[in-house]
């Protein structure tokens, strides 16, 4: 185990702790309360247990070593893991409408607002820091699970000040039934949340490709282009877990030998570490160029040049993904 991923598994077991104590919390502030608004915010905490646990033994499984029967290792785990969050979030969202719509038609009487407020406001507050923590780790690990669980913990945050914003208002004009409106509100974008989180975890599980990473990759492989590298071509990128497998084709000059193509692979791939750090596997094909290859090669005393240079090819997220090599358009 590497020690990103045992900082990953540490970070994580502190979400699950965090979890625990803030829904004992929420269950406390319920109690005293008898509001709505609050029971929403202590439903999402269980969620927030139970994700947590699965999320723990995702990145706990995702670090294994790979194997005879997982050659790309355990990292599809962490897609399974958001998926079961996401769901857990949208089921939740669906307990927290149903209990606010009957507590509109049968309204509950609150008690002792001003300490419910108080101690939700405390959750609150761990929530966004532990979160931001989370997304940070995850976006720097490349780890779905972190960022998840964090960007889960932060829009708990958000409900939660909602909520208190409510209460406040109930305290101040003694208006009940806002109580179940707040829920209402908040169980929307609770719903709204675990949909998202759903959606990017199915979206790993498919492979799709992510064109916003790819966009980052092709920005800095332009500005730092070299004269050997002719074309780029066939690039598609697959995650597992936080590791990154990027396969592409590279054109370089074909009179270079075996070591020389490699060299320029091993440049091309410590360009793209520059970006996205260790988390990253390049499997780069090497093809040399053809004749048509020197109207877009701009490589300065070439031996075999056949053509003149005509113009740079810039490089982008659509033509870097086609199965063919670039050249000149005729008109």
């Amino acid at each position: 185990m590497t020690p990103l991923e045992r900082q990953k598994i540490n970070l994580q077991r502190w979400v699950v702790g965090l979890a625990v104590v803030l829904f004992v919390g929420k269950v406390a502030a319920y109690w005293l309360t008898q509001s709505v608004a609050i029971l929403t915010d202590a439903l999402e905490s269980i969620v927030n247990v139970v994700a947590g646990l699965f999320g723990l033994y995702s990145l706990t499984l995702s670090a294994k070593p790979r194997d005879a029967d997982h050659p790309y290792g355990h990292g599809k785990i962490e897609f399974i893991s958001a998926a079961v969050e996401g769901t857990l979030i949208i089921v939740a969202s669906g307990f927290i409408l149903y209990e606010s719509i009957h507590n509109l038609v049968v309204p509950r009487t609150l008690h002792q607002l001003d300490f419910g407020i108080a101690l939700i406001a405390v959750t609150a507050l761990l929530n966004f820091i532990m979160g931001s923590v989370c997304v940070r780790a995850g976006q720097k690990s490349n780890s779905l699970a972190l960022i998840a669980s964090g960007k889960h913990l932060i829009s708990d945050t958000w409900s939660t000040l909602g909520i208190i914003a409510g209460l406040v208002l109930i305290a101040l004009t003694g208006i009940q039934w806002i109580d179940s409106i707040v829920a209402i509100v908040f169980g929307v974008i609770i719903f709204v949340t675990g949909y998202k989180i759903l959606r990017s975890s199915l979206a790993g599980i498919m492979d799709e490709s992510d064109r916003e990473l790819l966009a980052k990759m092709v920005s800095r492989l332009n500005q730092h282009r070299e004269e050997n590298w002719i074309d780029l071509h066939n690039t598609r990128i697959i995650k597992f877990g936080s590791v990154l497998h990027l396969d592409a084709h590279l054109t370089v000059p074909w009179y270079l030998n075996v070591h020389e193509a490699h060299n320029e692979i091993d440049r091309l791939a410590g360009r793209v570490r520059e970006e996205f750090g260790e988390t990253l596997e390049l499997y780069v094909h090497s093809d040399g160029c053809l004749d048509f290859s020197c109207k877009i090669c701009s490589k300065s005393g070439c031996p075999a040049r056949q053509s003149p240079f005509e113009k740079r090819i810039e490089w982008t997220v659509q033509n870097i993904s086609q199965n063919q090599k670039h050249r000149v358009s005729t008109p």
